[in-house]
């Protein structure tokens, strides 16, 4: 049976500046992400990372090349389409929670939802249940300067899953956790990738949060240098990621 395509990306190029002045980001990316993946993108300062996963989430448009949500070019949508892909098809996971002060945390959670008119009864069970996965059961009353910065992000990620979205762009979410916290967030969402709930691709520049994807792939002068798939073991896994940092040298931050 043939896994459905999420994300396709063929020859995709960005270029910044003008003619004569013009710096290549990236150089003609190729990328297919199939349902239930977990990819991580790693790759020195400067390789194109954050470039990539900003024109994947339609937060940026490439110079050149498609990228296919569900089979839909969205470098040649209308704007209010892609709004509406972006609300129905993509869950946004940032290093800075982007939480509602005035919020509970189960009001955060379901304010998608919400606005997209879902009855209060059904928004509650979702919240509930993902609430339950990410361990947060107890902290739904609480506002955000209650929480922890883990609880938060654990937050953040249960209001990015709340729509069931095609794919989870997750930014260095581990980025402002500590060792512990990252670890919580990391868990859980390899809990909801494993169940067939989510999939993910996450920016990172950390080996051990590489290490809880299925597959990494290494970006250097914005192109694709290698992909390191997950065997049975996952410290194993790390191990290879740190040995392929360290034979390419350069500030993976």
């Amino acid at each position: 049976m043939n896994e459905k395509k999420v994300l396709e990306i063929k020859n995709l190029y960005k270029n910044y500046g003008t003619r004569g002045f013009c710096t290549t980001v990236l150089r003609g990316i190729d990328l297919e992400i199939l349902e239930h993946d977990f990819i991580a993108v790693m790759g020195p300062s400067g390789s194109g990372k954050t470039t990539l996963l900003n024109i994947l989430s339609t937060i940026d448009t490439p110079t050149q090349g498609s990228v296919r949500l569900d089979g839909r070019d969205i470098t040649r949508v209308s704007n209010k389409d892609l709004s509406k892909l972006r609300r129905d098809k993509i869950g946004f996971i940032f290093q800075d929670y982007n939480l509602l002060d005035t919020m509970t945390l189960e009001d955060n959670i379901a304010l998608p939802l919400s606005l997209n008119g879902v009855s209060g009864k059904v928004c509650m069970e979702k919240t509930g249940e993902l609430c339950r996965i990410f361990g947060l059961s107890e902290h739904r009353k609480k506002y955000p300067y209650q929480l922890s910065g883990g609880q938060k992000q654990r937050g953040a990620a249960c209001r990015a899953l709340i729509t069931d979205p095609e794919i989870i762009f997750a930014d260095e979410p581990t980025g402002a956790l500590d060792s512990r916290s990252g670890k919580e967030l990391l868990e859980s969402l390899k809990k909801v990738n494993d169940s067939g709930r989510a999939t993910i691709l996450m920016v990172t520049h950390d080996a051990f949060s590489a290490s809880y994807a299925k597959d990494v792939y290494i970006l250097s002068d914005g192109q694709i240098q290698c992909r390191i798939s997950k065997g049975a073991d996952r410290k194993e896994f790390y191990d290879r990621i740190i040995d392929m940092q360290s034979s390419m040298g350069g500030d993976f931050s």
